[in-house]
């Protein structure tokens, strides 16, 4: 494929994941019902015998049909992309670059794909590597870890009280979080922020699942004594 091929085929992909991400904002909550949320079981831990999401999209990539599997994930997947990669940059704008990127890069390598792993915990280990060198980036260009919410700010610019609050919520938790070693935080963002299993939460950190587990209760650990702390000082 000449490299001309290549940019049109990223572009057309590019625009696949541009219309999915539209209609699934309109569609009532369609995506959380996709994405497994609400339910005990992630798309690859259906009922025994159920054809899975996972199943749709090996299919597709088997068929030679990109297109279909990049729509599928980002139909099912994606919302739980944007929330991992919004937990770790703390920037909508940047938050939703990164995960359209990280579907692009995912389309780029479908075939890198390893089927005993589930493709949403294959998609989260793309995305956090890629929010991870965007924030390395960042401390050497700024010199420190930017928050893009200015805790400080005086609420005083048009919002109502409660979103006021509700952003000062934001920033305390976000604090909170940059007191946990960025191992356990990452596992942590993965287990509640992406609804990932702990199984699949190793598999996104090339750990084993017990190991995922004892990282994330060592955050939520963590996060205990640092709110109870901050409670004693209020």
């Amino acid at each position: 494929m000449s490299s001309s091929d290549k940019e049109q085929e990223k572009m057309g992909a590019s625009n696949v994941v541009r219309l999915d991400a539209a209609g699934s904002n309109g569609s009532n909550g369609a995506g959380k019902t996709a994405s497994g949320e609400g339910s005990g079981t992630t798309s690859s831990e259906t009922e025994q015998g159920e054809p899975t999401v996972d199943d749709e999209i090996a299919a597709a990539i088997d068929a030679g049909d990109s297109r279909r599997a990049l729509l599928l994930c980002a139909r099912h997947h994606g919302p739980a992309l944007g929330r991992l990669c919004m937990s770790m940059l703390g920037a909508q704008a940047d938050a939703e670059d990164l995960a359209q990127e990280t579907l692009l890069d995912a389309h780029a390598g479908l075939e890198g794909w390893r089927r005993e792993g589930s493709m949403r915990a294959w998609l989260m280990a793309i995305a956090r590597r890629k929010c991870a060198r965007h924030i390395e980036k960042k401390v050497r260009r700024k010199g420190k870890l930017q928050l893009v919410h200015d805790a400080d700010r005086a609420p005083d610019s048009g919002g109502t009280e409660s979103e006021v609050l509700l952003k000062q919520r934001a920033e305390r938790a976000r604090a909170a979080l940059e007191t946990v070693r960025p191992s356990e935080r990452e596992a942590l963002l993965l287990r509640y922020g992406s609804d990932l299993s702990f199984r699949e939460v190793g598999q996104a950190c090339g750990i084993e699942e017990a190991a995922a587990r004892k990282r994330v209760s060592r955050a939520i650990a963590t996060l205990r004594e640092t709110l109870r702390e901050e409670g004693q000082r209020r």
